[in-house]
């Protein structure tokens, strides 16, 4: 499937609403909820069987997916502000967090579901910049080079990512409870 051309667009997301969707352990998308196709803008039919990857937005840094994909290929959860891609071309932005479903026999991965739901305002407008930046080191130095920058950035702060993540959406109360409750329902 052909990816869309970016457009200045944005999609405003429900605050009410979350997003669900579920990969195999190579990120190939078995499950996505309502929203998340209307959201999207491909009928789940185009979804199925597709790389999880059809919808990202070319203004994410590679490092971030690296994170992303190191950390639950090794069964730790992150939580990420991620930027999305829908088929025409508009973006909207989301916060992630996702689970893996484990083989109790083989102990092997066996999916992993990703719940997101709107990214604050403020969080978008603190973590943009530093995606634009790492994009511009990626397109100089490869990825490698925007993984020095940003633990360099983290250093600099004195936080971890996870940190960072947490204080930029104010994960606590009602946000946090929101994917303890996700991730109940769905498991």
């Amino acid at each position: 499937m052909k990816r869309p051309e970016p457009i200045d667009n944005e999609i405003k997301l429900n605050t009410k609403r979350y997003i669900v969707s579920k990969t195999n352990p190579k990120g190939i998308i078995e499950y996505g909820n309502d929203y998340f196709v209307e959201i999207s803008g491909y009928t789940e039919t185009e979804l199925i069987g597709q790389p999880h990857s059809i919808i990202r937005h070319p203004d994410m840094p590679k490092i971030v997916f690296k994170m992303m994909w190191d950390r639950i290929q090794n069964n730790e959860n992150i939580m990420a502000v991620v930027k999305n891609l829908a088929k025409d071309g508009s973006y909207y932005w989301v916060v992630t967090e996702f689970e893996a479903k484990v083989d109790p026999i083989t102990n092997d991965i066996i999916s992993y579901t990703a719940f997101r739901k709107a990214a604050p305002p403020k969080a978008v407008e603190a973590i943009a910049p530093i995606y634009q930046k790492l994009i511009e080191i990626e397109a100089q130095g490869g990825m490698e080079a925007s993984e020095k920058y940003l633990r360099g950035y983290l250093e600099e702060k004195d936080i971890t990512y996870d940190e960072l993540i947490n204080q930029l959406v104010e994960n606590k109360g009602i946000f946090k409870f929101f994917f303890k409750a996700m991730k109940k329902l769905f498991s």
